[in-house]
């Protein structure tokens, strides 16, 4: 029943397919790798970073990601380059010789550009996360001084209603200093209070105040006033946050991504643009692999004079307008310019006419 369906041709094309990609991104990587180790090595000297961390957690955990940032690209050229081959040595013309539609001949294309789309989804969702984490925890340790790096006027919205404001925090000894928390209701501020120092404790996951001034609103307009030594409290909000970069979004997965989010509404972040423009990537990112692939097929289906290189030619030309579209509409909706979810689908809606006109001029 399946070979009615995927007979050996199909499996011809679908091997062809695969091979040619498994090849040029792991040359890829390689070079990839190489460049970076000969771009950090002094880095990794510097700070006595060990050589089996470098080999096992950072650059293994590296792997993932560069798969994942790089498959689009790879994938339109295995298409191009193997397809543009088939039409060389005249095998495509005798697919549609023999009775073979061009959209025929495209099904085992599609099948294995599903299983891609379908691997793409899952590394960005579930894997990357998971490495990402051991690479993140690498560079803060061995390529970022993280440890010693400080804030200064940290203004958050810990939740609705509730607004701190914090004049410094200091990674290295987990202190800060000047810390305010107001409460709100509506406009009316109901309470505040005040630190002149403060500690987190990173194992007990509190903070704890010093020379402290609370002051409560009352009804009448009088202030209750009242001034402690220290306090223990726990105000909801991890000064990890503080360092979080944007750029190391990929490593919350999916479920992740969806709960910081929703903190990172209730305080007002600035970065809640970036972090829903990250999660729908995650979803219109392999959908993108489709039109590639469609568009691959149809500019390199058709033999010509030039053979090979003209395939080549037009085809890198498209995916590099391609990803220069994607990261400039990515940029958009990460800055808020654009609607998060606008900004990442409309590359693939702007390119699908574009596949439809490779498609019609294409060799049938």
């Amino acid at each position: 029943m399946f070979g009615k369906y995927f007979n050996g041709l199909d499996r011809y094309i679908a091997k062809k397919f695969i091979s040619t990609f498994l090849v040029t991104i792991f040359l890829f990587i390689v070079i990839i790798i190489i460049f970076d180790v000969a771009e950090k090595l002094d880095d990794f000297l510097k700070r006595n970073a060990p050589i089996d961390e470098i080999i096992t957690t950072y650059y293994v955990s590296f792997i993932p990601t560069l798969i994942n940032t790089f498959s689009p690209v790879f994938i339109f050229i295995s298409v191009l380059y193997f397809t543009s081959r088939l039409a060389s040595r005249t095998e495509i013309i005798a697919m549609l010789a023999g009775g073979m539609s061009l959209t025929r001949i495209i099904r085992p294309y599609m099948v294995v550009g599903a299983i891609f789309a379908w691997g793409s989804y899952f590394l960005n969702s579930w894997i990357i996360p998971i490495t990402d984490k051991q690479r993140v925890k690498f560079e803060n340790t061995y390529l970022r001084d993280y440890w010693s790096e400080a804030r200064n006027a940290i203004y958050r919205q810990i939740k609705p209603g509730v607004i701190m404001y914090m004049e410094y925090f200091s990674n290295h000894d987990s202190s800060g200093v000047g810390i305010t928390v107001e409460e709100y209701r509506g406009t009316e501020l109901k309470s505040s209070l005040f630190g002149r120092f403060i500690h987190w404790n990173r194992e007990k996951q509190t903070w704890r105040l010093e020379r402290v001034t609370q002051r409560e609103f009352l009804p009448n307009g009088n202030q209750k006033v009242s001034q402690l030594a220290t306090l223990d409290t726990l105000i909801g909000f991890n000064p990890n946050n503080f360092f979080f970069r944007v750029e190391d979004v990929q490593s919350l997965n999916q479920s992740e991504l969806k709960n910081f989010i929703v903190k990172e509404v209730e305080r007002g972040s600035p970065n809640v643009a970036g972090l829903k423009t990250e999660l729908y990537r995650r979803y219109a990112a392999p959908f993108s692999t489709f039109i590639l692939i469609f568009i691959g097929v149809a500019v390199a289906g058709r033999k010509s004079r030039g053979g090979l290189g003209i395939s080549l030619g037009v085809g890198i030309f498209v995916i590099l307008f391609f990803l220069f579209f994607s990261k400039y509409f990515i940029s958009l909706g990460a800055t808020g310019v654009l609607a998060p979810h606008l900004a990442v689908w409309l590359p693939n809606l702007v390119f699908i006419p574009v596949a439809w006109l490779f498609y019609l001029r294409a060799q049938k």
